[in-house]
């Protein structure tokens, strides 16, 4: 019987009692915790961050007992047991009432554990300040300190009131670790972005942000390797349910999951932890880390999303300085783009990162996320289009594939004034690409080849399509139709294996939606 996947699990002691499915990183986190004494390391939500503190916890409060069988036991000989602080900021919201008075919470915990009574419980700083100097004092060890998804409170008020708030109390606490260097072990903090406004890298003696660093690079997520070594029992039950083979089993989870890179150094492929455990649990593939709640902050930090989607789908550009040092609300909306998620890095040179999505499920949930703003119509109604336009154009039902569009982009070219910064037929082209990728489909937009650029090329289920549009004032459908003739648009996917269907596709000069369309001999 396979061991249980820790799906919804991020508790280290628990995985390694009920002896559940667990990738071995220990190697990773004592070189870390050998190699100096601050550390903050930035990953997307649900990448592994609170399992790898709790993993550190476990580890120096010296529980050797739960490392039997793991690589950490090739190097630790002392397990000396530290004090541990830690504050889990995953569930904060954005007002600083409750921010203060979940801190208040888990201070009041440790005053209680160290037999403490504080005299301003208003101070926070002092109280923590007063928490790490007992626990050294009584244990006579040096003090860890763990700050799991530290930006979470400040993600939440960003461009709100309470914003400022929030910064001047996590100042109050942090700032009390300067002069502590001698009570302290280690300390480490994680987040999804980086406020450098915060003063948090100046507060903290000689921060070490490492989530660029090569060396750490794997320290979350799942390689390859780790994929073939701890999981290919699953993957292959996982391909008996499908009745796919093994290598065609393992090539699904690697377009829908993997394609993460965090350093330029080591370029190693990570899959993301969350959907990949989540798609061998339930032996199906599906849409977990951007069902989880990924998405939602992704308007507050890209407001215009929408309207410039195609970009980051290609290849895009960022500063290197401004990738590693910038604060995430002051900078290229592309930089929350990549910490949280949604964007890795592709290439490098020394002057910048190339950015782009990672994999299959991030590139679909992100065009998912822009429709309803673009079309002007709520969400419900696009899923059920959607669906229906997934089965018509795998079925080859350019009919009603070809309504499904027509009500999908209706008059939006026209009606959505925030498109007028591009051109009519270009309104046109995004509105249907997006919609395609959205659906899951492997679109490209202007694809250079031998005779020209097709305005698009889709590939569906059991169908590739070859699109070409043309205003009704610039010759309309037999203008498109002639152009697919002339630069011989489908032959570059005769040999894909899948019929090919030419559309040329007529749209009103107005933006007032298409108008009509025809199969191209």
């Amino acid at each position: 019987m396979l061991a249980r996947l820790p799906f919804d699990i991020q508790s280290f002691y628990e995985i390694r009692t009920k002896k559940m499915a667990y990738v071995d990183k220990t190697d990773l986190m004592w070189d870390l915790v050998h190699s100096g004494k601050y550390y903050f390391l930035s990953r997307p939500r649900r990448f592994g961050k609170s399992i790898l503190l709790d993993t550190m916890r476990c580890y120096f409060e010296g529980k050797r007992e739960l490392f039997e069988g793991l690589k950490i036991m090739d190097y630790e000989t002392d397990w000396t047991c530290h004090p541990v602080i830690r504050f889990d900021m995953s569930g904060m919201d954005g007002t600083a009432d409750i921010f203060f008075s979940r801190l208040d919470d888990m201070l009041s915990d440790y005053e209680q554990k160290y037999g403490l009574t504080p005299a301003n419980c208003r101070d926070l700083g002092s109280r923590f300040k007063r928490i790490i100097l007992s626990a050294y004092e009584q244990s006579g060890e040096e003090v860890v300190v763990l700050i799991d998804e530290y930006d979470r409170p400040l993600q939440q008020s960003w461009g709100t009131d309470e914003h400022e708030q929030c910064k001047n109390i996590y100042r109050s606490m942090l700032e009390m670790l300067k002069p502590l260097g001698d009570q302290l072990r280690f300390v480490f903090l994680t987040g999804i972005t980086k406020f450098t406004q915060l003063s948090l890298f100046s507060s903290i003696n000689n921060l070490s942000n490492i989530s660029f660093d090569g060396k750490y690079a794997a320290i979350c997520g799942v390689t390859n390797e780790e994929l073939h070594t701890y999981f290919e029992p699953y993957v292959q039950r996982f391909a008996d349910t499908r009745g796919i083979s093994l290598e065609e089993c393992f090539q699904l989870l690697k377009d829908n999951y993997d394609g993460y890179h965090f350093s330029d150094d080591n370029m190693v492929d990570i899959y993301n932890p969350y959907s990949l455990v989540n798609a061998l649990e339930k032996q199906r593939v599906g849409s977990f880390w951007a069902s989880s709640g990924a998405t939602s902050l992704l308007q507050k930090f890209v407001p215009d999303l929408d309207l410039y989607i195609n970009k980051y789908d290609h290849d895009y550009a960022i500063d290197r300085i401004m990738a590693e040092t910038s604060d995430v609300g002051s900078a290229d909306p592309a930089l929350f783009l990549y910490q949280s998620g949604y964007l890795t890095i592709k290439s490098s040179d020394d002057y910048s990162y190339v950015l782009g999505f990672p994999n299959a499920e991030v590139r679909t949930a992100l065009y998912k996320v822009v429709m309803p703003a673009m079309t002007m119509q709520r969400e419900a109604m696009n899923r059920n289009a959607h669906i229906r336009l997934i089965y018509a154009l795998n079925d080859g039902n350019t009919d009603e594939a070809f309504a499904l569009l027509q009500a999908l982009v209706a008059d939006v070219p026209y009606g959505n004034k925030r498109l007028n910064v591009m051109g009519v037929e270009e309104r046109y082209r995004l509105i249907i690409v997006t919609i395609l990728r959205s659906i899951g489909f492997i679109t490209y937009e202007e694809r250079m080849q031998a005779g020209g650029r097709p305005d698009i090329v889709t590939f569906a289920k059991n169908y590739v399509y070859v699109i070409e549009l043309k205003l009704e004032g610039n010759g309309g459908v037999e203008a498109a139709a002639e152009q697919i003739r002339d630069r011989h648009y489908t032959e570059p996917y005769l040999t894909d294996g899948r019929p090919v269907i030419a559309l040329a596709v007529a749209m009103n000069d107005e933006g007032k939606g298409l108008t009509e369309y025809k199969v191209v001999d």
